[in-house]
C-alpha cells in the first residue's frame, strides 16, 4: 500500500532518551508538539516536563499494576496506541530511552498499524547502552560486545565469548519467569553467577551500572566480585556489565593468509 492510499491517521514512536533534558532530539519533540494524541512511558522527572509541552498527554505508567502480568501491560499499551490510530489522529507515543531497545509494546505496535495499512515509524532516542560506552570508558570496536537479557542468558544456551564485553540486562529480574515481579531473589542470582563461572574465573571483577537520569546525577558503577552479585544492591535498570576477561587469541593462518594477497589498490 502506498502512502497515498493509506487509512488517515499515522503512529510515530519516539525516543526520550535517558536524560530528558539532554537527549530528546528536535525532531522527536517536533513529532510531540504537533500530533493530535500524545501518550508516555517515562519516568517522573520527564513526565513533568512533558506535561510543560503537552498537558494533554496519555500516561501508559498507569497500566502497570502489582502482581500484574507485564505482557498483559504491553498489550494493553498496544492496544493504547492504535485506539486514536483507527479513529484517523496523528499518534506520537513517547518511550524512555530507545523506543525500540527492551520495549515490547512499540514494535507489536508498529507491526500491527502497517499490516492494518497505517503509516507508522519509530525515531531513535539515547539509550542505555550509549550511556554505559560513554560513562564507563568501553569502545565495542576495541573487543567486540555481547549483549543479552539476563534471563534469556540464564535459560537458554547462549555462547559467550570472554575476550569480549558482556552485558546483561534486566539483571533485577533474572530468573522470574512470571513476568508479574520487579525483583528477582539471591537465589536466582545465584544461578547466573554459576552459569557465568562456567566461563569466567572466580576473581572475575564485574561492573553494576546504572546510567544518570537528571543532569545532577552521577551514573552508578559499582565494581566487584562476580561471587557478590547475588546479595548486591539492584534496582529495575540495573545492567551487569563483565570486562573481556581473556586476550584475544590471533588467528594466524589468517593474518599470513592476508599479508600475502595483494596490495588493495584505492579505485578513486
Amino acid at each position: 500500500m502506498t502512502a497515498s492510499s493509506a487509512p488517515a491517521g499515522e503512529l510515530v514512536i519516539v525516543g526520550a532518551g535517558i536524560q530528558l533534558g539532554r537527549h530528546i532530539s528536535q525532531r522527536a519533540l517536533s513529532e510531540i508538539e504537533h500530533a493530535d494524541v500524545v501518550l508516555c512511558l517515562v519516568d517522573t522527572f520527564a513526565l513533568s516536563w512533558l506535561k510543560q509541552v503537552r498537558p494533554d498527554l496519555i500516561e501508559l505508567n498507569e497500566l502497570y499494576g502489582p502482581g500484574k502480568d507485564r505482557r498483559i501491560t504491553y498489550a494493553e499499551m498496544e492496544a493504547a496506541m492504535l485506539a486514536p490510530l483507527r479513529e484517523g489522529k496523528r499518534v506520537c507515543t513517547v518511550f524512555y530511552g530507545h523506543p525500540g531497545v527492551f520495549a515490547d509494546a512499540p514494535h507489536a505496535a508498529m507491526v500491527r498499524a502497517r499490516a492494518e495499512g497505517y503509516l507508522a515509524r519509530m525515531e531513535p532516542g539515547v539509550s542505555a547502552d550509549a550511556c554505559l560506552f560513554a560513562d564507563l570508558g568501553f569502545d565495542p570496536g576495541l573487543h567486540g560486545v555481547q549483549s543479552f537479557e539476563a534471563t534469556q542468558y540464564l535459560i537458554y544456551q547462549r555462547n559467550i565469548d570472554p575476550s569480549a564485553l558482556l552485558i546483561l540486562w534486566q539483571v533485577a529480574l533474572v530468573g522470574d519467569l512470571s513476568c508479574k515481579v520487579m525483583t528477582t531473589t539471591p537465589q536466582r542470582r545465584q544461578l547466573l553467577v554459576d552459569k557465568l563461572l562456567t566461563v569466567y574465573p572466580l576473581q572475575t571483577e564485574v561492573i553494576l551500572y546504572e546510567a544518570a537520569t537528571v543532569p545532577v546525577q552521577q551514573p552508578r558503577i559499582d565494581r566487584m566480585p562476580i561471587e557478590a552479585l547475588p546479595n548486591a544492591s539492584y534496582v529495575e535498570h540495573t545492567t551487569l556489565v563483565i570486562p573481556p576477561a581473556v586476550k584475544l587469541v590471533p588467528d594466524r593462518a589468517m593474518r599470513d593468509q592476508l599479508m600475502e594477497m595483494a596490495p588493495i589498490v584505492d579505485s578513486n
